[in-house]
């Protein structure tokens, strides 16, 4: 699903894995860390000279692959845009749309049902209608650059479960907006963007216990001292978790990932086996500080409080956009008031030009956010050459080196150089500290 409203569900209920028994995790699997010639603490040590060091790890064919794929997901973001426009564009041009009201009148009795059934028809249509395109980014496309592991089936299968959630909570969040359309037709937009931030808040807060493992199996991390290193790092930065997972990614990437996510008693550390087995201790320790960083930053809330923000905006714009489209067009597309059903393509669509303009934004808002828990990292594990080296990795798929309107427009996260430059800086200030040196033993006990 392609669709704005797709990209909404996605992104804090879908969770893409297939469900599997776990492949085994050795307790020490971790390669040893190595320092480029460069980059080693030193009295004449240069942050600029370690900068070129580090991303010079990265061979020119694998840097040319990267780039090339980043590059290639700007142009994707253009044309999944114009494809969910075209795919509103067809619903509502066309009788298909208020076909589906009418099937949904017919067939249920009251208003809150009659909504039920059609947002589930919208959802199972957009969802084969763009299904072409997601299955050219979520698995050639993957496959051909040598980022994903899993078989078709087993994509088909993620793709199967995915959209049955989006069924179950796609269908209950459009029933619930249009129950908030027939009540409050004046003052939607405001009562909206409460119930779509409590919805988000809601898939965030189920997300880590009910619906990731449908995807992945999730199992604790060994005894030994990773187990132990993260738990002290938890418990060294106020976060309330007494054990560590981890998942089986690599049955479907190559990626490697890590999180703490939920909401209060849901909160879970959890890191994939790709990190476990490709990174060296010294990266796990940093990578886990980052992520404990958005816990203790309370970038969720944040970030709640923000996308809540951006939602009412939409909203209201939505609300002016859809009165005057109706006014002019509502008879020859055969759709009336905001509260009706057929008017969801419409709806859809000014949202997701919405989006797709707020593009830049949203980007700097998260970016901003991953370059506080950065630093909170670097400071709570002590790894600079731990975060460098994770960064290269990540840098296998994101382009280490963008243009700084480049980075501002299409980059979520820091770039690669950005991260290693920040570690190395951070690095050079630390030089005199007694534990600095990489920790050849595992996770510090303490961070």
């Amino acid at each position: 699903m392609n669709s704005s409203l797709g990209r909404l569900l996605r992104g804090f209920l879908v969770a893409a894995s297939l469900l599997m028994s776990a492949p085994s995790v050795a307790e020490d699997p971790a390669p040893a860390l190595t320092i480029p010639t460069g980059a080693e603490a030193s009295p004449s040590f240069d942050v600029e000279r370690a900068t070129e060091a580090w991303v010079n790890t990265l061979s020119p064919e694998q840097r040319a692959k990267s780039d090339a794929y980043f590059e290639g997901g700007y142009v994707l973001q253009v044309v999944s845009f114009a494809y969910g426009l075209g795919v509103a564009a067809l619903l509502l041009l066309t009788p298909l749309s208020r076909r589906m009201r009418a099937a949904a009148e017919r067939v249920a009795k009251g208003a809150f049902p009659r909504s039920l059934l059609y947002a589930a028809q919208y959802i199972l249509v957009t969802a084969a209608l763009t299904f072409p395109l997601t299955l050219y980014e979520g698995f050639y496309r993957e496959h051909a650059y040598k980022m994903a592991n899993n078989t078709f089936a087993s994509w088909l299968g993620d793709e199967g479960k995915g959209l049955g959630i989006a069924l179950v909570f796609g269908s209950l969040f459009v029933s619930l907006l249009y129950a908030v359309f027939r009540r409050a037709p004046r003052t939607w937009w405001m009562w909206g963007t409460v119930v779509t931030v409590a919805f988000m808040a809601f898939g965030i807060m189920i997300a880590p216990v009910y619906l990731a493992p449908m995807f992945n199996t999730y199992k604790s991390v060994p005894e030994g001292p990773m187990r132990q290193g993260i738990l002290s790092l938890a418990r060294a930065n106020g976060i309330p978790a007494d054990d560590v997972y981890w998942f089986d990614a690599s049955r479907q990437t190559k990626r490697i990932s890590a999180n703490v996510s939920g909401l209060g008693a849901t909160t879970r550390i959890s890191l994939n086996d790709n990190l476990m087995n490709r990174s060296p201790r010294e990266s796990i320790q940093a990578v886990m500080g980052h992520e404990m960083g958005h816990y203790v930053l309370n970038h969720v809330t944040k970030g709640l409080l923000g996308l809540g923000a951006l939602a009412l905006a939409a909203f209201v714009l939505t609300s002016w956009a859809f009165d005057r489209i109706v006014a002019s067009w509502g008879t020859r597309l055969g759709i009336g008031g905001i509260s009706d059903l057929a008017g969801l393509p419409l709806l859809a669509a000014i949202a997701s030009v919405w989006l797709f303009l707020m593009t830049p934004l949203t980007n700097t808002m998260v970016r901003t956010a991953e370059a506080e828990a950065d630093i909170f990292g670097l400071n709570a594990s002590r790894q600079p050459d731990g975060f460098a080296n994770v960064a290269m990795q990540l840098s296998e798929y994101r382009k280490i080196h963008p243009g700084h309107w480049e980075e501002i427009v299409f980059f979520d996260h820091p770039s690669g150089w950005n991260r290693v430059h920040m570690a190395m800086a951070w690095k050079k200030e630390h030089l005199g500290d007694a534990n600095l040196e990489p920790q050849r033993g595992g996770l510090a006990a303490h961070p």
